[in-house]
């Protein structure tokens, strides 16, 4: 494609991107995908901006355009309604001048085949330049860019952090890298990430992190592709070392794709574990073996439904199993933020039951005297000390060992009823819970 000195292509594949997030119900990182590829790197870069930002801040923009339409567009219109949410986040949240964002919004009218909207899009855009410091919104949604139902809950669950948290999940996350220990620690890596012009942070207690300053392409990363390092948010580096503290032997990962927590099992614990991995869905279970093999790791590797009795294995089988829950992902929202559209009230007890049966499951294979430690990346009580809590006061032979890893990540703690919570945005953290369960011998 020749590049359009506009950028009204890049805003017609946004609008795309966007339309088939809030109207088909896609992914957002699917409908990138469809699309990015046809641009050079420059504009891909622009398009994931602008695709993330309109579905990050879809309350809010779509408030506006709410606001300064005369009358509403028609259902076939939706795409102009997307394009308008494209133009109107160029004006309130990037550095893109208003003259080229608009010009470039309007073209890409054309480019979608309206060109009747044009100028209802010149009209619109422009009229919000002259109101924007008039328009404000009681409507919580719009104000907080959430869900009314998530909200709710949220306010529910933390009556006296849910402001900070829905602030939270609106931010751009930080790049954290977990430095693979067999080849090196992370001051060597610090290093060489210094030598390419890269500026990074340690965080005490996460002894595999780093932060890096500013996001860059994987491809920029020293010793990428030959397993020095992997892209993973230093809370999710808490479970092994939680998993594993001094225990060796036979280890499973349940719900193990894309088997970013695997490996790190593996780098920790090398030889002194045999570690098995499984997951529900053949596709996802390949990108284990995926990551595996660029980090130079070996593990078993199946495909099994670890909520079915018997398909964690047989009775007594493992030293340790970690329980990577399927869950809502309210603790991951600012790196995925369609999770606000596409998720619903209904999935929670969906989720949650599914959860309990998974952890019943993996319980019923672990040795006497093992560990379970039960992980989500959710905020939500119901997913996390509400499946947890009345697991422990049905199985008797349960109890909590609620001794964190490591003293250092106290400050990023949250005690539940059982059970830790890191709140996302803590120390540039995602959200995750974690439970560490013992089976009495």
């Amino acid at each position: 494609m020749a590049r359009d000195n506009t950028g009204a292509e890049v805003r017609a594949a946004a609008a795309k991107i966007v339309d088939a997030v809030t109207g088909a119900g896609r992914s957002l990182d699917d409908a990138i995908a469809e699309y990015e590829t046809s641009f050079p790197p420059a504009d891909r870069s622009l398009l994931r901006m602008l695709g993330y930002g309109c579905i990050r801040h879809h309350w809010s923009l779509h408030g506006v355009i709410d606001r300064l339409l005369d009358r509403p567009l028609k259902k076939r219109d939706r795409i102009v309604r997307s394009l308008l949410a494209v133009g109107l986040y160029q004006l309130t949240d990037t550095r893109i001048p208003d003259h080229a964002a608009v010009s470039a919004t309007v073209e890409a009218a054309r480019r979608l085949q309206r060109p009747k909207h044009a100028g209802l899009m010149n009209a619109i855009l422009r009229r919000y330049m002259r109101e924007r410091e008039l328009l404000a919104f009681d409507d919580e949604q719009a104000r907080y860019d959430h869900p009314a139902w998530l909200i709710e809950i949220l306010k529910n669950d933390w009556p006296k952090d849910w402001p900070a948290i829905l602030a939270a999940n609106n931010e751009r996350a930080p790049m954290w890298l977990r430095v693979n220990r067999q080849r090196g620690g992370v001051e060597a890596y610090r290093e060489k990430l210094a030598r390419e012009g890269l500026e990074a942070m340690q965080l005490p207690g996460f002894d595999d992190a780093l932060r890096l300053d500013e996001p860059v392409p994987i491809s920029v990363l020293p010793g990428f592709d030959a397993g020095d390092v992997s892209v993973q948010d230093a809370a999710a580096q808490l479970a092994a070392p939680w998993l594993l503290d001094g225990r060796r032997g036979d280890i499973l990962d349940a719900c193990a794709a894309p088997g970013g927590k695997s490996a790190h099992l593996k780098e920790m614990a090398a030889n002194s574990i045999d570690l098995t991995c499984i997951d529900v869905d053949p596709d996802r279970a390949t990108r284990i073996t995926d990551t595996l093999r660029r980090l130079g790791l070996d593990a078993t590797i199946r495909v099994g439904d670890a909520s079915k009795p018997g398909e964690a294995g047989e009775s007594g089988a493992w030293d340790g199993i970690l329980v990577d829950a399927p869950c809502s992902g309210t603790g991951v929202i600012r790196r995925h933020p369609d999770i606000k559209l596409l998720r619903r009230a209904s999935d929670i007890n969906e989720l949650t039951r599914l959860q309990a049966a998974i952890l019943s499951s993996c319980w019923a294979s672990l040795a006497p005297g093992g560990r379970l430690l039960y992980v989500t990346c959710s905020v939500l009580a119901a997913e996390n000390d509400g499946v947890v809590g009345p697991f422990l006061e049905a199985h008797s032979d349960a109890r909590e060992n609620d001794m964190l890893p490591n003293n250092n990540i106290r400050d990023v703690m949250r005690r539940r009823a059982c059970g830790y919570q890191v709140l996302p945005g803590t120390a540039g953290l995602d959200g995750f819970y974690f439970a560490c369960l013992e089976k009495v011998a």
